[in-house]
C-alpha cells in the first residue's frame, strides 16, 4: 500500500507531506488546489511512469519527491527523486523496484491506466514489455493494442458465457444504485444495417434494453468502471497462472473525481459499492486494497458515515489560505444531514443554500445581531429574504419570525402608547397663549 508522500518544491504547495491510511483516502479541495495532481502523483510514485503529462517543477527550484510502500518482504520500499532539469525527467532508482500490487487509475476524462506486476514488470527476457497500459477515453470502449476494449469484450464475454461475463455481472450488481436499479445486462443487439457488430445492452428499469453507446454519462461511467475493473483483475489472475505466481496480495485504486457525471443517488453509494467490487474481485485471493480518491461531493462525504473507520481510513482537505494552498488531514465523524456538510470544512459554504439566499440570511442575521436595529434595517432584511425565495420550511424562518413578531409588538405599543388618551388631555389642558396684536391709536377696541 503508498504509505507517504513528500513534496518540496513541486506542484502548488512549497512543502507538503501525506500519510495515507491503508483502506480508504478521501481528498477534497477547491478546483485548481491539487486534487488530480496528488493522484497523478501517486501514480507516478507506485508505477514510475505518468499517466498524464509528466509533472515538471519551476525552473531553478530544488524539487524532490520521497515516496515509501509496502512491498511483499518488509521493509518498505522507499526512494527520494530529484528532478534532473537537464535531461527533464525525475530520477528513479536504477535497480529494478519492488512490486506495489496492482495499480488501476480512473480519470475524471474517461482515461483508465493500468499497471500489473505481472504484464509490465520489467525483465531481463521480456524487456519489450509496455511501461503501463494507457487507455483514452475512446479506447476504453473501442480498444487497442492491448486490450480489444469494452464494447468487444463484452459481447464476447457474453456471448460465451465465461467466467470474465460472470464476473462482469457482479461487479455490475454492486455499483448498482439500489434494488431498484440494478444494472443487468441485456440481450446483444444489432443497431444497423450496416454495422455488423453486435452491441452490448441494459435491461433498464422500465424494461427496455438500450444499447450501452446510447447510455446516459453517469451510466457510461459506471459501466466504463465496471469492465475495467473485471478486465485488469481477469487478466491479472490469468497471467499469474501463465507464470505459475499467486495473484497480488494487494490493490491500489486511484479515481479522480468518483462523483463524475452521477446521479445523487449513486453518488451516496459509490464508494461503498467500490469497496465492495472490489471485495467481490479479490475474495478468493485475499487481497487487501486501497483506495484513494478525490471527491467535490458532499454526498460522497456523507456515504461512508456508518463504515469510516480512523484506524482504516483518512480525509485529507486542500485549502488556499492567504494566497497559498494548505493541505490538512481533517477529522472525520459523520455530519448527519447533507446540509451540514456543504458547511464543513470540505466546501466551506457560508449557508447549505443558493448564493442570494445565503447573502439574504448573513444580512438579517447582522440584523439580528444588532442591539438597536433601525426600522429601515428591519424592513430590508425581510424584503431581501422573501426576494431569495426562502422556503418556510426553512429554519431560519423561525429565529426570524419570532424577530419580526417582537419587533412589531414594540412598534405597536410606541404607536399605542403616542396616541394613548392621557397624552391626548395633557395636551388638551396645556395653556395655550394667544398673540396680543397692538391697535392702532382712535381704533376701536
Amino acid at each position: 500500500m503508498l504509505e507517504t508522500i513528500r513534496l518540496k518544491n513541486v506542484g502548488p504547495v512549497p512543502q507538503l507531506a501525506m500519510d495515507f491510511a491503508p483502506r480508504l483516502n478521501l481528498i477534497t479541495g477547491d478546483n485548481g488546489l491539487g486534487k488530480s495532481f496528488l493522484l497523478d502523483l501517486a501514480w507516478w510514485t507506485l508505477t514510475r511512469t505518468w499517466a498524464r503529462e509528466t509533472i515538471i517543477p519551476l525552473p531553478g527550484s530544488k524539487a524532490e519527491i520521497f515516496f515509501r510502500y509496502t512491498k511483499k518482504t518488509q521493509p518498505p520500499y522507499e526512494f527520494k527523486s530529484t528532478y534532473d532539469a537537464g535531461r527533464t525527467r525525475w530520477t528513479v532508482k536504477q535497480s529494478r523496484p519492488a512490486i506495489p500490487g496492482l495499480i488501476l487509475y480512473a480519470q475524471v476524462d474517461g482515461g483508465f491506466s493500468v499497471w500489473d506486476p505481472m504484464r509490465n514488470y520489467w525483465t531481463d527476457d521480456a524487456p519489450d514489455r509496455p511501461n503501463a497500459f494507457l487507455f483514452k477515453p475512446d479506447e476504453v470502449w473501442r480498444g487497442n493494442e492491448f486490450c480489444k476494449g469494452l464494447l468487444d469484450d463484452w459481447a464476447l464475454w457474453q456471448a460465451g458465457n465465461d467466467m470474465s461475463f460472470k464476473v462482469l455481472k457482479q461487479v455490475l450488481g454492486a455499483l448498482s444504485p439500489s434494488a431498484d436499479e440494478l444494472l443487468i445486462p441485456g440481450d446483444l443487439r444489432k443497431l444497423s444495417v450496416k454495422d455488423p457488430q453486435r452491441y452490448p445492452t441494459l435491461r433498464m428499469p422500465y424494461g427496455e434494453d438500450v444499447a450501452v453507446i446510447h447510455a446516459s454519462a453517469g451510466m457510461r461511467r459506471v459501466i466504463a468502471l465496471a469492465y475495467l475493473l473485471t478486465w485488469a483483475w481477469q487478466e491479472h489472475v490469468e497471467s499469474a497462472k501463465l507464470r505459475s505466481e499467486n495473484p497480488t496480495r494487494e490493490i491500489i485504486f486511484l479515481v479522480d473525481e468518483i462523483e463524475g457525471h452521477l446521479h445523487p443517488r449513486w453518488q451516496r453509494c459509490i464508494v461503498p459499492a467500490l469497496l465492495k467490487v472490489m471485495d467481490v474481485l479479490t475474495s478468493s485471493h485475499n487481497s487487501k486494497v486501497q483506495l484513494i480518491t478525490a471527491t467535490h461531493s458532499p454526498l460522497v462525504l456523507a456515504s461512508v458515515e456508518s463504515e469510516f473507520d480512523a484506524e482504516k481510513d483518512t480525509w485529507f482537505d486542500l485549502d488556499l489560505e492567504q494566497k497559498q494552498v494548505t493541505l490538512r488531514k481533517r477529522p472525520y465523524f459523520p455530519r448527519g444531514e447533507i446540509g451540514n456538510w456543504l458547511v464543513s470544512e470540505a466546501f466551506d459554504l457560508k449557508e447549505p443554500r443558493s448564493l442570494e439566499g445565503e447573502q439574504a440570511i448573513r444580512a438579517a442575521q447582522a440584523v439580528l445581531d444588532e442591539s438597536k436595529p433601525t426600522t429601515k434595517a428591519i424592513e430590508a432584511a425581510d424584503k431581501g429574504l422573501r426576494r431569495a425565495g426562502i422556503p418556510d420550511i426553512d429554519p431560519f424562518w423561525v429565529s426570524w419570525g419570532y424577530f419580526m413578531q417582537k419587533h412589531k409588538l414594540d412598534k405597536s405599543e410606541v404607536v399605542r402608547a403616542a396616541n394613548s388618551p392621557p397624552l391626548k388631555k395633557a395636551r388638551a389642558t396645556k395653556p395655550t397663549i394667544k398673540a396680543i396684536r397692538p391697535t392702532k391709536p382712535g381704533a376701536k377696541s
